[in-house]
Parts: C-alpha cells; structure tokens; sequence
C-alpha cells in the first residue's frame, strides 16, 4: 500500500536551502521544512534522472516493500540506496513520474 510522502517540482532557480546531491545532480530542498510537503528540485547538467523526473512535477509514495511495488511497473530509474534508512526508485504512471520510497 501507497501512502503519500511529497511533492517534487521543477524549478530553475536554487531556492533557499537547497543542498546538492552529487550523485544525481540536482539541488534539493528539504521536505521536512515544508508546510505543504513540497521537494524543490533544481538540476544540472549530467544529472543521471530520467529526463520524465527532470521535467515533470512527480508526487513521492512510501512503500512496505519497494522490490514488490516495482513487479510489473514500467521503472524509469531502478533502486537507489540513499542511505542506510532510504531506498528510492522512479516509475512512470500516468505520464508522470512517481517516487517509490522504501524507509528502515
């Protein structure tokens, strides 16, 4: 079962807070201090996201078991661990990206 985590959007400017990841290229707000539950997403050039999660807004699920979420899903970014707490992959559903978080 799906339960809804967040909200990213495409932005061209770095806001405020913003901390780069490295291995995805993009500047990244923190959802925690979002009222609303909105992730800024500002990338750069060589990021390795599919270029659906580059441009279009994506709304970010957690999940009890991500490699079950993902059977029969069309991915458009495999598994990613994030950190010992966090695995995220991307799926397209309805012409938008969707983040599948599994959380420790």
């Amino acid at each position: 079962m799906r339960t809804f985590h967040h909200v990213g959007i495409i932005t061209r400017e770095k806001k405020e807070g913003a901390t780069f990841n490295d291995v995805l290229s993009v500047w990244l707000t923190d959802i925690e201090s979002s009222p609303n539950g909105i992730e800024w997403l500002k990338f750069e050039d060589g990021s390795i996201l599919h270029k659906l999660i580059q441009t279009e807004t994506h709304l970010a699920y957690t999940v009890p078991s991500l490699e079950e979420e993902l059977k029969g899903k069309n991915v458009i970014f495999p598994p990613l661990i994030c950190n010992e707490h966090l695995t995220i992959a991307f799926i397209e559903e309805e012409g938008i990206p969707i983040e599948l978080m599994e959380l420790k």
